[in-house]
């Protein structure tokens, strides 16, 4: 019985601080970072309580380290199955800048939530934004080796994408069309890599 018990707790626990963060992405989304207080929170959640959000997230800043690394886990959730699939490393740089595009125009409430985050300048860790550019880091030095990607920093390579995707994103989000940017995108960075012939 103690079993069900603890696990049901945890279960319960899990869903009340999912709760807690999807509402606080809509209120970003919706509302902005100034305007993100824990009673506009507890509005759209439909908690009873700001103590229900402080119970669960010693900080404010812990909250929003926490959208951030939800947005993160979604989009790599919607990314992966595409990059996965792709046989070549070209096809997983594609498939990557793709996928991300197809994200961001599929969850811009998600995106909107982000921007406001880095444009309040709430004091939150980078790991998430330092892992996406190691993977990609990861990719183009896999591509060099592989005699795929000509010889650049692959630093500076993943730091320019990551950079071209998130200036993508407000067009995006004012509607314009996915395909379209993700082939540019595409097009500028097999340009960018490939080897000439």
């Amino acid at each position: 019985m103690r079993i069900n018990q603890s696990t049901d707790r945890a279960r319960s626990t899990a869903a009340r601080r999912d709760q807690i963060v999807a509402a606080t992405i809509t209120v970003l989304a919706e509302r902005g970072y100034a305007a993100t207080s824990y009673d506009a929170i507890c509005e759209v959640a439909g908690l009873s309580s700001k103590r229900l959000i402080s119970y669960h997230f010693s900080t404010k800043d812990e909250l929003l380290a926490e959208v951030l690394r939800r947005v993160t886990a979604d989009a790599g959730e919607a990314m992966r199955p595409a990059i996965e699939a792709a046989d070549e490393l070209p096809g997983k740089l594609a498939a990557y800048i793709r996928s991300n595009v197809e994200f961001i125009a599929a969850r811009p409430d998600h995106v909107r939530a982000v921007q406001q985050i880095v444009f309040g300048g709430a004091q939150v860790p980078s790991e998430e934004a330092d892992g996406a550019v190691a993977r990609l880091v990861a990719l183009f030095e896999a591509g060099q080796q592989a005699g795929v990607f000509r010889r650049f920093d692959s630093l500076l390579m993943a730091v320019v994408l990551r950079a071209a995707i998130d200036a993508v994103a407000g067009r995006l989000i004012g509607g314009a069309d996915p395909d379209d940017c993700a082939r540019e995108l595409i097009e500028t960075f097999d340009r960018a890599t490939r080897v000439e012939q």
